[in-house]
């Protein structure tokens, strides 16, 4: 069969680790691709914030502009490519003004997808380009194209995954050294792995934007990243990995999101996970995404997060697919037909908890604690008490049965009220996988 040789133009914005890695792929497998897609891909065009920059590659043969913004407008460039990052800015305005003029966009922008993702996928459709985002979540896994291709047979109700490299490298170093958590988080900045602004990696930020995407992507509704529940790891002492393996159970920053009659739920926070299951063994910089299908039951992704390679690979690929002549709906379902699905409150989350208190060792504490809990109806299951610290408190860890989470809240905040109390009580939900 006689294949189009016609070229496929583009240009990319952004030569950090990620587009100097897309630049590579391109390059050195240029045959490889050439022979998959049918067509040449031909890099026309790039921009960055510094010209001279070693990336250890030659740009001397692409154009070069200093306004990314040129791209929208160049009738020799088909696919723009954007790795600049960031929800708005240049980011935004390149993505709006390349499909509106018909062109097809790659990102691996998460901040982008999950704040703006229905309007640029409206705005694709109605000029017949292509979107994608592959590179958004989870680096080398495809788990876009595998939900929304591979599982596209399914009524899919949950999904949950470590989503965010750089947390899940720290809590497994925490485990693995013993190390506290402010000595991992110094160690973890001279090796560069947190984003820019470290509040996206540690306080959940990165891993809602990716929920949030995915949502939309498996459960067929409009991004909703205004109503992502989050938080973050930097309440993680040594001693919640400690107790925790004692009481056969990793601690990971997990993205939880499921749709009901209840309305759509998605939340980020860290999660006691048994021993038993797949993803409390995924470790350092992985990323993983369990999904549950009435069909295909549950499935399990697991694959290195982010750096050059896994997200450049995912880069290309979505260029490929462009090649192909893939250019379908963003989310895979037609604009018209994603829904508006109304927010699912965490306090009507419903299961077990473990809960570290700080307490001053003193007669009569442990029981203030218990009638706290019992009086808003949240039982005991294991409570696990150690030797006194040197400053004469002690650690007191328990575990419920299941209980709703604003009744364990609402005992918590009777409980921080206790004179007794030193530090704030951690809860951390239990999800049984």
């Amino acid at each position: 069969m006689s294949k189009n040789k016609k070229t496929l133009k583009i240009a990319i914005a952004g030569l950090g680790t990620v587009g100097a890695g897309v630049v590579k792929i391109l390059e050195n497998n240029k045959d490889m691709i050439t022979s998959r897609t049918g067509r040449v891909i031909e890099i026309v065009a790039v921009s960055a914030s510094n010209r001279s920059r070693d990336r250890g590659i030659d740009i001397s043969g692409y154009d070069w502009a200093d306004n990314a913004l040129d791209f929208a407008s160049r009738d020799d460039v088909e696919i723009v490519v954007e790795l600049i990052g960031g929800s708005d800015g240049v980011a935004a305005s390149l993505a709006k003004q390349s499909l509106a003029a018909g062109k097809s966009f790659v990102t691996a922008n998460k901040a982008l997808i999950a704040h703006h993702g229905f309007a640029l996928a409206q705005t694709a459709q109605d000029h017949n380009a292509a979107l994608k985002f592959e590179a958004a979540v989870a680096g080398g896994i495809p788990i876009i194209k595998s939900i929304g291709e591979g599982l596209a047979a399914n009524n899919l109700t949950r999904l949950c995954g470590i989503l965010n490299g750089t947390t899940n490298y720290m809590l497994t170093q925490m485990e693995a050294t013993g190390k506290d958590y402010s000595e991992i988080l110094e160690e973890t900045k001279l090796l560069g792995y947190l984003e820019a602004d470290p509040s996206l990696d540690l306080d959940g930020i990165d891993a809602g934007h990716k929920l949030a995407i995915l949502s939309s992507v498996a459960f067929g509704v409009k991004t909703d990243f205004a109503n992502v529940y989050m938080e973050g790891i930097r309440r993680i002492k040594l001693v919640d990995i400690e107790y925790a393996k004692e009481l056969g159970y990793r601690i990971k920053l997990l993205g939880i999101a499921s749709i009901s009659d209840a309305g759509l739920e998605q939340r980020v926070h860290p999660c006691l996970v048994p021993n038993a299951a797949p993803i409390a063994h995924v470790d350092d910089g992985f990323n993983a995404v369990v999904v549950e299908g009435d069909f295909v039951g549950r499935t399990f992704f697991e694959g290195r997060g982010a750096g050059e390679g896994p997200t450049a690979s995912a880069v290309v690929a979505d260029i490929i697919d462009i090649a192909r002549g893939h250019n379908g709906p963003a989310f895979f379902i037609p604009c018209h037909d994603m829904k508006d699905v109304p927010a699912a409150s965490i306090s009507n989350r419903y299961g077990p908890y473990y809960i570290r208190l700080h307490v001053e060792e003193k007669p009569g504490v442990i029981a203030d604690i218990t009638a706290a809990l019992r009086d808003k109806n949240v039982s005991l299951h294991i409570m696990l008490q150690k030797g006194s610290e040197q400053d004469g408190s002690v650690y007191v860890v328990m575990v419920t049965h299941e209980v709703r989470e604003k009744d364990v809240m609402t005992a918590l905040d009777q409980i921080n009220a206790l004179s007794s109390v030193i530090d704030k009580a951690l809860a951390i939900r239990i999800e049984n996988l």
